[in-house]
């Protein structure tokens, strides 16, 4: 008996499904890249429990008549190549022919569709890879394709799917990326029986943006128009210093293909590096065009990656186009004098700052004067509000003392240090000088230390935060004037399974319509304007899995830290005293050699040390 066989066409299609089928998002991106290579001007997309009881596609493209829909179901049948040499001049979204008979080898699958000029449309149902039967029914011109218990004939397969919240934010992100790469096309998306968003036809780039994004984020891009040697850059970029904390705003189309670039990914987030501090993402709708030729679509499995002839000019044409456009912003945006608020939404850096060390306020951090305009967004006089179960008065400048023992006040004695609960008040740390505004300079019995404001302020705040959070006892502060928030549906979904987390931290936040919330009071150490960038940031974290929502200890750990970072406002100079109550702070934490991110707090260099540096014996 030969020991080398033909599969049969079921289980080669369920191999090929293994590859293109990863998850339901696959099946929706396959159905719906059909649906617009049919020419359709409005695409339906609804689904339920993240896909795996029913996916339904529905579009008024051209349609199939009953023999091409027959055969559009047999492996490696497609209208949109013939021959090896259309693969270099590819103008469709899908062109292998494996996704239709892939998905009816796992799922119970139902076409319906018609063709303009027949008076009856085509019904075809296969169960498993299984022919169930062909009739004709009545439909309007399109197709509509419904996929329903998926990976039916694989049950191993649907132990490794995720949650349903899981595959519905994948099945939801890729419809957006489609809808952006199409804004001529109208799309429906529902989930459960509830519609995500419903965009209408849209004549620009800008209002597709703004209908499943935001008016927010519409407001935070401009245009960008750029073209060279056979290669063209168009879309919306953001705005210096408006950056997010994922790159889930971050999209590129090649040839309106959405793809995963990361040539394209790395030149914009190298064109914004004297836009935005490290660790932020653009906010970034573009499109790339260039010959069908000088680029591969076939590299990857799901079509997800492309690969260009030649990278490094590619790569070179984008960062010269971003930058021209942002230079042409900051050339027209700004305003004198110099750390004024611009057109764009940013400012210049004013190091003329002089506030008092956040630190040593014992609660809310200062306003910075001229940053947020004269009159500060807080209630002047308002009843007292509740903080765990203790009042707190607005007009108050000082917050309540955390219940980790009183702050130490800058100047005391040892002894005075000692009474306030300072576990270490012996310092014996003589001041000698800041260098760069960053680091202080401090003379000890064993030699000299190095220390790192920022990251020993992070380190105060960090524990004092903590506490606050594991007591209940998080101050905050009415607004005067709500901060407005519009998000995205996937972002909107985060945020009202997450409401009651965050309004039992500081925060009091109230749904005001579809996508659409108000910020009523913000914690003490926040400043309200900004409200809007932290939990954009938060909910970013919270889509990537860095806020676990079941341990609630792990997400309250992961908010102190990113409000930590949010809390310090550190003023251009300090003085020695209150650097010494910064060090008196500092010591009297938990882990006082680092910040919450583990960077190094201070260093020390003993005389052993110092002696080996300089050579001497």
């Amino acid at each position: 008996m030969s020991k080398v066989r033909i599969l049969t066409d079921r289980v080669a299609n369920q191999i090929a499904a293994g590859e293109v089928i990863e998850r339901p998002a696959a099946v929706v991106k396959e159905l719906v890249e059909n649906a617009l290579d049919a020419g359709a001007t409005r695409v339906e997309v609804e689904f339920r429990h993240g896909g795996r009881s029913l996916m339904r596609v529905e579009d008024n493209g051209s349609g199939m008549a009953r023999d091409d829909a027959l055969l559009a179901l047999e492996r490696h049948a497609t209208s949109k190549i013939a021959e090896a040499a259309d693969l270099d001049r590819l103008a469709s979204y899908g062109f292998r022919g494996e996704a239709l008979p892939s998905i009816a080898s796992v799922s119970r699958f139902e076409l319906q569709t018609r063709e303009a000029g027949h008076d009856a449309g085509t019904e075809i149902l296969v169960n498993g890879g299984k022919f169930v039967h062909v009739r004709e029914c009545g439909r309007p011109v399109g197709t509509r394709i419904e996929v329903t218990h998926l990976f039916n004939s694989v049950p191993a397969r649907r132990k490794f799917l995720k949650t349903d919240p899981t595959e519905a934010a994948h099945i939801i992100q890729c419809v957006r990326l489609y809808a952006l790469a199409c804004p001529q096309t109208a799309f429906t998306l529902v989930e459960d029986g509830r519609v995500i968003f419903r965009s209408p036809e849209c004549a620009t780039l800008a209002e597709r943006v703004a209908e499943i994004f935001g008016r927010q984020t519409a407001e935070a891009v401009v245009p960008i128009e750029a073209g060279e040697a056979g290669m063209r850059l168009s879309g919306l970029i953001g705005r210096p210093g408006a950056g997010r904390a994922t790159r889930h705003e971050m999209i590129v189309f090649v040839n309106q293909r959405p793809v995963d670039s990361r040539t394209l990914n790395y030149a914009l987030i190298e064109s914004y590096h004297e836009s935005l501090p490290k660790g932020r993402y653009p906010l970034a709708f573009v499109f790339f065009d260039c010959d069908p030729a000088a680029v591969d679509v076939n590299v990857h499995p799901a079509k997800r990656e492309v690969r260009f002839r030649s990278e490094p000019a590619v790569r070179a044409f984008v960062i010269r186009s971003v930058l021209q456009r942002l230079r042409e912003i900051s050339d027209t945006g700004f305003r004198k004098p110099d750390g004024a608020i611009t057109e764009t939404g940013w400012r210049r850096p004013d190091n003329n700052l002089s506030a008092p060390t956040a630190a040593l306020q014992g609660g809310a951090a200062p306003r910075l004067a001229g940053q947020l305009g004269p009159i500060p967004l807080v209630a002047p006089a308002m009843p007292p509000q509740r903080v765990g179960g203790t009042a707190l008065h607005p007009q108050s400048t000082a917050a309540p003392t955390p219940a980790s023992g009183p702050n130490p006040v800058s100047g005391l004695p040892a002894e005075a240090l000692a009474k306030a609960g300072i576990r270490n008040p012996q310092l014996n740390w003589r001041f000698v000088g800041l260098a760069h505004g960053s680091y202080a300079l401090f003379e000890t019995a064993a030699g000299l230390v190095l220390l790192d404001r920022r990251a020993a302020h992070e380190r105060v705040w960090f524990e004092r935060l903590q506490e606050q959070f594991r007591s209940g006892t998080v101050p905050s502060q009415r607004l005067l004037l709500p901060v407005p928030i519009e998000l995205d549906p996937i972002m909107t979904a985060l945020l009202l399974d997450r409401l009651a987390f965050l309004n039992a931290h500081g925060f009091e936040i109230g749904e005001f319509g579809r996508n659409f919330f108000r910020v009523e009071a913000v914690p003490v150490w926040m400043e309200p304007a900004d409200a809007e960038p932290f939990l954009r940031d938060l909910l970013g974290a919270f889509r990537e899995g860095r806020l676990p929502d079941r341990n609630t200890d792990l997400a309250r750990e992961e908010l102190a830290r990113l409000a930590a970072a949010k809390a310090i406002r550190l003023p251009a100079t300090a003085g020695e005293t209150e650097l010494q109550a910064l060090v008196a702070q500092l010591l009297a934490t938990r882990s006082p050699l680092t910040n919450p991110a583990g960077r190094p707090t201070y260093i020390e260099l003993n005389h052993g040390e110092l002696a080996r540096r300089f050579q001497r014996g």
